[in-house]
């Protein structure tokens, strides 16, 4: 196993949103992935397994916690507790951009296509179109909502039809199409006809992204509120859905003609803040608020186990809090924690992991980490990765990673 290595960020290389300096401007450009070749130095710090990880960069705009990354080519998209959806160009402008703010906090974001897909704090799902500048602002993307979900013509639909109300309290009743607690996730699938929402209140719901209409809920869907959604729609693996709540548990899910209970996976002593798939979609990673990240076959995922057998294939510990979020590049798996830390795993040859590096770079809880592909080596035999961790701290911190390529 791995000897454990400490990483602290480097807090001189920080980026204010209203920086416009020349130092500033040529920090981030050094962020131009896919137009150069990273530089490495070798740190005699880092053993040969692990390599090189190296800090970047700091982003800072936010007035409240970072609740939600994601990327898409040279851009990265964030959320935060004070309602702003940001955009940063990390090709070339040190500058950042509000997308959208005012609607209550930004729990989730999803990217499809020409399509940015916020859930918030107040209840709702925002799609928002993408649409590319030209001549000099060939690089300033335009964004505009196009749909709030519910939208107007599906609550109306549904408001005089007896049956479209679910009871969401003893002396309240809403139509069926409505979250009525926090969005807390959201999830497109691989084709982006489809999003999956999952809510505080319990519920999870199907929208079709052609029309924007709910087609389907899942009322209860379990039996606390549901923090985390993911899919497994990779060719390799059978899509399901699957869903993890503070009731301890995680649930499985298909959809044929109707979204189905396949299974549910219980091993954790406390909520279930999140979830994410391997990149062939055959392991699935579990965090919770007990502080471990339970590894999941697919021969238990999907549902070739019996009852009797659905049992975790490893337990990761070594963080001192909550388990907050999880992310997947590669053979790496990283994980952010309450207690300020981002781990990185590694699955070794026997398919168990051992725990490579620890970043220490936030002054408080890491709430959302997200990981890019593969930047452009100098040795072949070398991986290289980007992650993007954001924190109750109010910033997003950029670190680069080199992996020694094993056969």
């Amino acid at each position: 196993m791995a000897e454990l290595l400490r990483f602290t960020h480097d807090s001189d290389h920080s980026l204010s949103s209203s920086s416009s300096s020349d130092s500033s401007e040529s920090t981030l450009r050094s962020l131009s992935f896919p137009s150069r070749t990273p530089e490495f130095t070798k740190n005699n710090r880092w053993n040969d397994e692990m390599g090189l990880i190296e800090s970047i960069t700091t982003l800072n705009g936010h007035s409240a916690g970072i609740s939600s990354l994601a990327v898409a080519g040279d851009y990265l998209y964030s959320g935060g507790a004070d309602g702003e959806t940001r955009i940063w160009d990390l090709g070339v402008s040190p500058n950042t951009r509000v997308v959208a703010g005012g609607y209550g906090g930004v729990k989730s974001i999803a990217i499809s296509g020409d399509r940015l897909f916020t859930a918030h704090h107040d209840c709702k799902i925002r799609v928002w179109r993408i649409d590319g500048g030209g001549g000099d602002g060939e690089r300033k993307k335009l964004y505009k909502l196009i749909a709030t979900l519910p939208t107007v013509k599906d609550r109306c639909m549904k408001v005089f039809s007896p049956g479209s109300y679910v009871q969401i309290r003893r002396h309240k009743k809403r139509t069926w199409v409505h979250h009525v607690d926090a969005v807390s996730a959201i999830a497109v699938t691989k084709d982006g006809s489809f999003i999956y929402s999952v809510s505080w209140d319990r519920s999870m719901k199907l929208w079709r992204t052609s029309d924007f209409k709910c087609v389907e809920s899942v009322e209860k869907a379990h039996h606390d509120a549901i923090n985390a959604v993911v899919l497994s729609d990779n060719v390799a693996a059978e899509f399901v859905v699957v869903t993890g709540s503070a009731d301890r548990t995680i649930k499985v899910w298909k959809r044929i003609k109707k979204v189905t209970l396949v299974c549910t996976l219980e091993g954790h002593t406390s909520a279930v803040n999140a979830l994410s798939f391997s990149s062939d979609g055959a392991v699935l990673y579990s965090g919770a608020a007990d502080r471990s990240i339970i590894v999941w076959s697919k021969h238990t995922v999907h549902s070739t186990a019996g009852e009797n057998d659905r049992r975790p294939a490893e337990t990761l510990l070594g963080h001192k809090k909550s388990i907050l979020c999880l992310a997947v590049m590669g053979e790496l798996l990283f994980s952010g924690s309450g207690d300020g830390t981002v781990r990185i795993w590694r699955k070794g040859s026997e398919n168990s992991h051992s725990c490579l590096a620890e970043l220490d770079g936030h002054a408080s809880p890491v709430k959302c980490l997200t990981a890019a592909g593969t930047v452009k080596c100098k040795n072949d035999s070398e991986k290289c990765y980007i992650i993007y961790t954001g924190g109750v701290d109010l910033q997003i911190k950029l670190w680069r990673i080199l992996v020694p390529n094993y056969p």
